[in-house]
C-alpha cells in the first residue's frame, strides 16, 4: 500500500512535460520571483537541483522541475531528493528553509520537495494562498513547529505528505474537516500531539490515512465509521487510549489496519467481521483483554494476524479454522487458555504459528500435523505439558521450533536428526540423557537452546558439524567434558560464525585454549558466558582478537593468572565479569578504560595495586575481597 517513489515519479514527470509542451507564454514575474525567493533561501545544493534556475533563462522552458500552464503559470515545482527510475537511483540532500514566496504561486498544483532531508523551518502560513493544489510532498526534511491554520484553504488537495519530519501541536479540527478531497494523508512520524481530530470521519474520499509515530492521545474518534473507501489505516505507536469503536466495523473497504503500539483497552469488538477486505491486521502492544469475538472467522481474506501483547483471554475461537488465507498468527504474550481448536489444522497456507506464553493446556491437536506449509512453531510457555514430543510433529516442515517450558521429559527424539529445524528451543524442560552424536547430522541448525535442562555428558565429537550454528545455550545443565570442542566447530563462510554462546552452570572443563580468539567459528563472537564452571587455566590473551565481543562472562571459572592488556583489544566490550576467581597481579588501564564499558567486575580474586583511574561509574561492590587492591573507589593506596 506503500506509494512507490517510481509511480510517484512517473505521474509527476508526466504532467511536466505535459505542462511544458503546452506552455506557450514565458513566466509570469511573480512566479519567477516567488522561486528565486526560495532558491535564495537554499544554503546547500550539493547535486545543483537548483543550478538551471537562473534570472537569465525562462522559468517555464528552461528550470528543471518546474513546470506552466499555457498563461505561464507555474502548476508544478517538483524538486525531490530521491528519484529512481528503470535504471537510475539519485539520492541527494538540499538545505535551507521554505521561502513564503512560495505562496504566491497561485496556480500551484502539485509542490514536491520530499526526501530532501535538510530542510529546516516551519511551514510557511502562506502555502495556504494555493488554493489549486491537489498534491503535496514535504515528507522526509527536518520541517518545525506546528501544521498551519491557513492550510484549511487546501479545498482541492488530493494528496499530502508531511511524514518523517519534526513537525508538533495539534491538528486543527477545522483544517482536517477542509480536506475532504483528499485520498492521500500522511503525517507519520513527526511529534504531533493532542487527540485525532473527530473531523477526521468527513474525509470520505480518502483510501490511505497514515498518523503513526505521533504523539495522538485521546480515544479513536467514533468518525471513521464514516471512511468507507478507505483502504490503508496506520494509528500505530502513539498513545492513544479507549477501546476500538464499533463503528470500524463500517470500514468494509480496509485491507491493512495497524493499531499497534498504543494504550488500547477493552474487547475486540464483534463488529470487526465486518472488515470483509481485511488482508493484514496488527493490534499487538496494547492493553487489550476479554476473548476474541468468534466473528473474527469471518474475515475470509486476511492473512497475517497479529495480536501479541495484550491481555486477551478466554479460550481459542474454532472460528479461526475458517480463515483458510491465514499465513501468519501471532497470539504470544496473552492470557488465552483451554485447548489448540482442531480446527487451525485447516491453515493449509499457515506459515508462522506464535502461541508463546500464554495459558494453553491439554494435548495439542494432531491435526496440525497437516500443516506442511508450516514454518515457525512457539508455543513456549504454555502448560501443555508434553510430556514427550508427539511423533506426528516428525510430519511437519518447521525450520523453526520452539517449545521451552511445555513439560518435555525423556531423551531427545531421535527424528529430530533428520529433521529441517534450523531454530530450535527446548529450554526449561526436564530432558535428560546424553546429548546425542547425531546432533551432527542436524546441519542446518544455526539456534539451539537446550538450557535448564538435564543433560549429563560430554559434547560429542560431531557437533563441530553444526557448520551453520550462530547462537548456542546450554546454561543449567550438567554437561561435563572439555569446552574448546565447541570452540572448534567448523564454519561454512560467510555463515556458521558464532554470535552468541551460553555454557554457564554446568561442569565443563578447561583450561580454554590459548589461540580460542583465532578459531574461525569465534571471530564475530559478541556475548561469550562461560560463568560457573570447572575451566581453570589462565584467561587467554586471544580473546582481545575477538573485535566484536560485547559480553564477556567468566565468573568463578578458577581462572588464575594475570588479567591480560590485549584484552583491551576487543574495543566493543560492554560487559566484563571475571569474580570469584584466582587472578592475580593488577588491573590494566587499557581494560577499564574501554570505551563501552558499563559493567565491570573482578570482586573476590587475589589482584594488588592501584585501580587505574577510570570514566565509567563502576560500584565499589566490583572491587571487593581483593585484599591488594586500593584506590578509587576503594580506600587510597599507602604505598604507590
Amino acid at each position: 500500500m506503500e506509494i512507490s517513489m517510481d509511480a510517484r515519479t512517473f505521474s509527476l514527470l508526466f504532467f511536466l512535460i505535459f505542462s511544458t509542451l503546452a506552455s506557450s507564454k514565458a513566466c509570469h514575474p511573480v512566479d519567477r520571483e516567488a522561486l528565486l525567493d526560495f532558491k535564495h533561501k537554499i544554503t546547500d545544493d550539493p547535486s545543483k537541483l537548483l543550478h538551471s534556475w537562473k534570472v537569465s533563462s525562462d522559468c517555464c522552458t528552461s528550470w528543471e522541475g518546474v513546470a506552466c500552464d499555457g498563461s505561464g503559470r507555474v502548476v508544478n515545482v517538483s524538486r525531490p531528493g530521491l528519484l529512481s527510475g528503470d535504471d537510475f537511483i539519485e539520492d541527494t540532500y538540499m538545505s535551507g528553509t521554505l521561502s513564503p514566496y512560495l505562496g504566491n504561486l497561485s496556480s500551484l498544483r502539485i509542490l514536491d520537495l520530499s526526501n530532501l532531508k535538510d530542510l529546516k523551518g516551519p511551514i510557511p502560513e502562506e502555502l495556504g494562498k494555493l488554493s489549486k493544489l491537489t498534491h503535496l510532498f514535504l515528507d522526509t526534511n527536518k520541517l518545525t513547529g506546528s501544521i498551519p491554520f491557513t492550510l484549511r484553504y487546501f479545498s482541492q488537495l488530493e494528496k499530502m505528505y508531511l511524514s518523517d519530519n519534526l513537525l508538533s501541536g495539534i491538528v486543527p479540527s477545522s483544517v482536517m474537516e477542509s480536506w475532504t478531497s483528499v485520498s492521500e494523508l500522511g503525517l507519520s512520524g513527526n511529534a504531533l500531539s493532542g487527540p485525532i481530530p473527530p473531523t477526521i470521519g468527513k474525509l470520505v474520499m480518502v483510501t490511505k490515512l497514515d498518523l503513526h509515530g505521533n504523539n495522538f492521545t485521546g480515544r479513536i474518534p467514533t468518525g471513521f465509521g464514516n471512511l468507507k473507501n478507505l483502504r490503508y489505516l496506520d494509528l500505530s505507536e502513539n498513545q492513544i487510549t479507549g477501546s476500538i469503536p464499533q463503528s470500524i466495523g463500517g470500514l468494509a473497504a480496509l485491507e491493512l489496519l495497524y493499531l499497534n503500539q498504543n494504550q488500547l483497552t477493552g474487547r475486540i469488538p464483534s463488529s470487526i467481521s465486518g472488515l470483509d477486505s481485511m488482508i493484514f491486521c496488527r493490534i499487538s502492544e496494547n492493553r487489550l483483554s476479554g476473548s476474541l469475538p468468534p466473528s473474527i472467522g469471518q474475515l475470509s481474506k486476511v492473512q497475517r494476524l497479529i495480536l501479541e501483547n495484550n491481555k486477551l483471554t478466554g479460550k481459542l475461537p474454532a472460528s479461526i479454522g475458517h480463515l483458510t488465507a491465514l499465513t501468519d498468527i501471532f497470539f504470544s504474550n496473552n492470557y488465552f487458555t483451554g485447548k489448540i481448536p482442531p480446527s487451525f489444522g485447516n491453515l493449509l497456507n499457515l506459515q508462522t504459528l506464535d502461541l508463546s506464553r500464554n495459558r494453553l493446556s491439554g494435548q495439542l491437536p494432531p491435526q496440525l500435523a497437516k500443516l506442511k506449509s508450516l514454518q515457525s512453531l512457539d508455543l513456549s510457555y504454555n502448560p501443555v505439558g508434553l510430556g514427550r514430543i508427539p511423533n506426528w510433529f516428525q510430519e511437519l516442515r518447521v525450520f523453526q521450533l520452539m517449545l521451552a517450558n511445555t513439560g518435555i521429559e525423556g531423551e531427545l527424539p531421535h527424528w529430530l536428526s533428520s529433521s529441517s529445524v534450523s531454530k530450535l528451543d527446548l529450554s526449561g524442560n526436564a530432558l535428560t540423557g546424553k546429548l546425542p552424536w547425531w546432533i551432527g547430522n542436524m546441519t542446518g541448525l544455526s539456534f539451539l537452546n537446550l538450557s535448564n535442562n538435564g543433560f549429563h555428558s560430554s559434547i560429542p565429537v560431531e557437533f563441530k558439524n553444526l557448520s551453520l550454528l550462530m547462537d548456542l545455550d546450554l546454561h543449567s545443565n550438567n554437561f561435563s567434558g572439555r569446552v574448546n570442542v565447541i570452540f572448534s566447530k567448523e564454519v561454512q563462510t560467510p555463515l556458521g560464525h558464532f554470535n552468541s554462546i551460553d555454557l554457564s552452570s554446568n561442569m565443563f572443563t578447561g583450561p580454554i585454549e590459548d589461540d580460542i580468539g583465532g578459531r574461525p567459528a569465534m571471530s564475530s563472537i559478541s556475548s561469550l558466558v562461560l560463568s560457573h564452571n570447572k575451566l581453570g587455566g589462565s584467561l587467554p590473551k586471544s580473546i582481545g582478537k575477538m573485535r566484536e565481543l560485547q559480553v564477556l562472562k567468566l565468573v568463578n571459572t578458577g581462572l588464575s593468572g594475570m588479567i591480560p592488556e590485549e584484552l583491551g583489544d576487543a574495543k566493543e566490550l560492554s560487559t566484563i565479569l571475571l569474580s570469584r576467581n584466582k587472578l592475580t597481579g593488577a588491573i590494566p588501564e587499557i581494560v577499564i578504560n574501554l570505551k563501552e564499558l558499563k559493567q565491570f567486575d573482578v570482586s573476590s580474586n587475589r589482584l594488588r595495586g592501584r585501580i587505574p583511574p577510570h570514566k565509567a561509574i563502576i560500584p565499589v561492590s566490583a572491587f571487593k575481597n581483593n585484599p591488594g587492591l586500593c584506590g578509587t573507589p576503594l580506600p587510597p593506596c599507602k604505598h604507590f
